[in-house]
């Protein structure tokens, strides 16, 4: 259930910032997405031109891309700290005057799971989006990673809190999305959502979930990119 939208020289512009923000000898989580490929597509230019990192990828969509761009590799539990995490989203609230500004739905890519753990992780969380992302208010269905014996109890759960559920089916064969960790995804549409960190909260605490799609009060910064430049978000 990617996000589709925003030209690629948005993108582009975008993931270009935020890759200006890896400072020599830092620990970088590669998030998962079309704009965060181009923030590790300029990560890899910069380390052939001698910069000092270590990347920490979500997914192996990034660690693949990592790989071929150069970047050298580690892990999580390899490291004292993560310094920054540059990560994409399918939607990001853009309301300044509201206490969600800067909350977000990810998940598109289905990995969420293990991009909240590293972007959770990083003194530095920065958000790379297209205008397409930017919403007054959270209204996109949420992705819950499930245990596949539980997505069924889950989606009962999600009912009962005024979701309706469903099971993202694969695109290119019989049966559903597994993630990187074998686990199922459930797309639960809930509407506009007024309280993202409520919600978060009771989601978080259904038997069964591995991890829900609301990022709420984590990020730092979002870079926006335009097709005339990046416009930029500090909360």
């Amino acid at each position: 259930m990617k996000t589709e939208g925003g030209s690629d020289a948005a993108k582009r512009r975008a993931g270009e910032r935020a890759a200006e923000a890896v400072e020599d000898g830092d620990v970088v989580g590669l998030g998962t997405g079309s704009t965060t490929a181009y923030a590790i597509d300029a990560i890899g230019r910069a380390v052939a031109d001698g910069l000092a990192v270590r990347g920490i990828p979500t997914s192996f969509q990034s660690r693949r891309l990592a790989l071929e761009v150069g970047i050298p590799l580690t892990t999580l539990d390899a490291v004292e700290a993560v310094d920054l995490a540059i990560d994409g989203a399918d939607q990001v609230v853009d309301a300044p005057d509201a206490r969600t500004d800067g909350a977000l739905i990810k998940g598109g890519g289905a990995a969420h799971a293990r991009e909240k753990i590293v972007d959770a992780t990083a003194d530095r969380f920065v958000v790379v989006a297209d205008p397409s992302k930017l919403t007054d208010r959270l209204e996109r269905p949420i992705p819950l990673e499930v245990l596949p014996d539980a997505h069924t109890v889950v989606a009962d759960r999600v009912r009962e809190f005024g979701g309706d559920p469903t099971l993202r089916d694969a695109s290119h064969k019989d049966g559903p999305i597994v993630t990187d960790n074998g686990n199922l995804v459930l797309d639960c549409a809930f509407g506009s959502i007024e309280d993202p960190g409520e919600l978060a909260t009771r989601l978080s605490s259904v038997p069964g979930v591995v991890e829900h799609g609301l990022f709420v009060g984590m990020a730092d910064t979002t870079y926006v990119g335009t097709d005339d430049g990046v416009e930029i978000r500090e909360y």
